[in-house]
């Protein structure tokens, strides 16, 4: 099969490779569409990833083709998405299932061989299948959906509180599809590139509740906005020193801020800033990938229900398209900023 792999930092290339080999409890995937994610980029060009050779891409669906001897061949044929944390199912998190916070986990991409490659070793247990209305590229888009969910069901928001998004990547468009979907409708939005202020008017917002953070003083403009007061919950979808800062700053009393953004840096907590979160009685919370239970009630089950009602529209995110043989044109785009763009999806669609 064809395969990017990783063998190095910043040494990826387009090459044969064997078709995995399916432990007893695996399917064997073939790819239709995996999307590029932001995690891929430093992992592929400054940091490597936790083991060498490896096949990137964790954000990925396609069809099932061959089952594992302990696998339920009823598998074979079937359209599936895919949650890439594999648990170890024995730690004291995996016990209440709560598979996201697992001490001992792999992850398909990261820690062993991911999707961007013509054929994927999944584990039975991480398959999601699909209704016959949900594309592949929609449940490629399933894994950074599920985590704008998450992030959005820890901080249970109500209708008549005023919302902060701060950054306005894939998750930070993502949260505020699910928040308006949600009910919620005083959203205010920061961003930092005319792509995402077009997304986020087509997708509803109007455009006086958009900021642009190299245009206008942040700050200024959500006091102003706020009457003075801050934001209810402000979800921080940036990762920086200056952004965490906001936040408190922004944030009301009695507030809430969810900080979502990866951190590009350390993060330095002054005395001033953790004076302010006591005083203001401010609660901050964490979120990390998704909830995957295989229930109903799981983060994976509310967003398949909403794509199989068709009441999300993830595909007005995809700005650009390569195929497999293309994809290094994506992960360049991403690398060096070289044109604006929010979804990047490799495959056939």
């Amino acid at each position: 099969m064809k395969a990017w792999v990783l063998h190095n930092i910043d040494e990826i290339r387009l090459e044969e490779a064997e078709k995995p080999q399916l432990k007893e409890d695996e399917v064997l995937v073939s790819v239709r569409a995996a999307g590029i994610c932001g995690s891929d980029i430093p992992r592929i060009y400054q940091t490597g990833a936790h083991t060498h050779p490896l096949i990137p891409g964790h954000e990925f669906s396609g069809q099932v083709v061959a089952a594992g001897s302990g696998a339920d061949p009823s598998w074979k044929d079937k359209r599936v998405g895919i949650f890439p944390l594999i648990p170890c199912k024995k730690c004291a998190a995996c016990k209440k299932k709560q598979y996201e916070l697992c001490r001992d986990y792999s992850y398909l991409g990261s820690r062993r061989d991911g999707g961007f490659a013509e054929y994927a070793a999944v584990p039975e247990w991480n398959l999601m299948p699909l209704p016959d209305n949900v594309t592949f590229e929609e449940a490629a888009m399933m894994e950074p959906m599920a985590v704008a969910v998450h992030a959005m069901r820890r901080v249970r928001p109500r209708t008549e509180e005023t919302i902060v998004i701060c950054g306005l990547g894939t998750i930070g468009i993502l949260l505020f599809m699910f928040l308006r979907e949600a009910g919620m409708e005083n959203i205010l939005v920061v961003g930092n590139k005319q792509s995402q202020k077009q997304i986020v008017r087509e997708l509803g917002l109007d455009e006086k509740y958009f900021c642009d953070s190299t245009a206008q003083d942040v700050s200024k403009w959500i006091y102003e906005q706020t009457k003075g007061v801050g934001a209810d919950l402000f979800f921080e979808c940036v990762g920086k020193n200056e952004t965490f800062l906001q936040a408190v700053d922004l944030t009301a009393p009695m507030g809430r801020i969810c900080l979502v953004g990866n951190p590009c840096s350390d993060m330095n907590l002054e005395k001033s800033v953790y004076w302010k979160i006591l005083r203001n009685q401010i609660t901050v919370t964490g979120t990390w990938n998704s909830s995957f239970t295989h229930e109903e009630e799981d983060d994976w089950h509310y967003v398949l229900h909403r794509l199989e009602q068709k009441k999300m529209t993830p595909e007005k995110l995809i700005s650009h398209r390569f195929s497999l043989a293309e994809a290094e044109q994506g992960l360049l785009i991403m690398k060096e900023k070289k044109e604006e763009y929010i979804k990047i999806m490799i495959g056939e669609g």
